[in-house]
């Protein structure tokens, strides 16, 4: 364990990261690659330490903003969904899913750029309860098999079809999120791909980045939501773009 402290800093960064908008991942689990850890091994211990996180930064925007919808059918898909995706992770191809995934994100990166009032403000939009029930599906699968941009995915969704504001929007993805982690990584502990030593100490860190996270989605609102959600976008479609000319892993 004295050899893996300095992932310390990374799980720390990527718990905020995670707690503002989403992609943590794409911090904590290149750190855990170069560490020596296998990719299945990685993304395993990824989700053990994620999932602690992003359910502190979870109960903390709950308790603080309150949720405007009741979460419980969306709870049971993202655990159901995501368990599945991990399931089937093996038999799909990255190299399919890299390009659909960084045109996606170019997507919303340009919609939230051109509509820069979308998500700022309670828009009293009607819930679209069957649409907003595939989305969830369909992205809690994508986190099992893929799974960058899920946390970003998952705002969108909840702000054009529930709340039309990025910062409640914020708070359900956080626990739908959450749930989409532990349904991977009940699927990772079942395949044995989980180092539970390391996961557990660096979920520390990552608890403690979150719960700053969520602080600072707090003090920011809704504005500061759609910065780093376009932040986000760019330094994602940025690292699977170059991943894909690489070859390599999106990690």
């Amino acid at each position: 364990m004295i050899d893996y402290a300095w992932l310390i800093a990374p799980a720390f960064l990527a718990g905020w990261v995670d707690a503002v908008i989403g992609g943590g991942g794409l911090i904590l689990v290149p750190a855990l690659l170069s560490a020596g850890l296998a990719p299945s091994t990685a993304l395993g211990t990824n989700k053990l330490s994620a999932v602690f996180g992003t359910a502190s930064a979870a109960l903390v925007l709950v308790k603080k903003v309150g949720a405007p919808l009741a979460l419980g059918r969306f709870v049971v898909i993202g655990l159901l969904c995501s368990g599945l995706g991990a399931l089937l992770a093996s038999s799909l191809a990255q190299e399919i899913m890299r390009p659909i995934v960084i045109v996606l994100l170019l997507v919303v990166g340009i919609f939230v750029a051109v509509r820069p009032h979308f998500g700022q403000l309670q828009q009293g939009r009607k819930h679209r309860r069957v649409l907003l029930i595939v989305l969830v599906s369909v992205i809690s699968f994508y986190d099992g098999i893929f799974g960058p941009g899920t946390g970003m995915f998952l705002v969108m969704a909840f702000t054009a079809c529930a709340t039309g504001d990025f910062l409640h929007s914020s708070v359900m993805a956080k626990v739908v999120n959450t749930c989409t982690n532990a349904g991977a990584l009940v699927m990772f502990i079942f395949l044995g791909h989980v180092y539970f030593l390391l996961g557990a100490s660096l979920a520390v860190a990552t608890i403690l980045g979150a719960q700053l996270g969520a602080r600072t989605v707090i003090g920011g609102g809704a504005r500061f939501v759609r910065i780093a959600l376009v932040i986000m976008v760019i330094v994602m479609a940025t690292k699977l773009g170059i991943d894909s000319l690489a070859g390599g892993a999106f990690t």
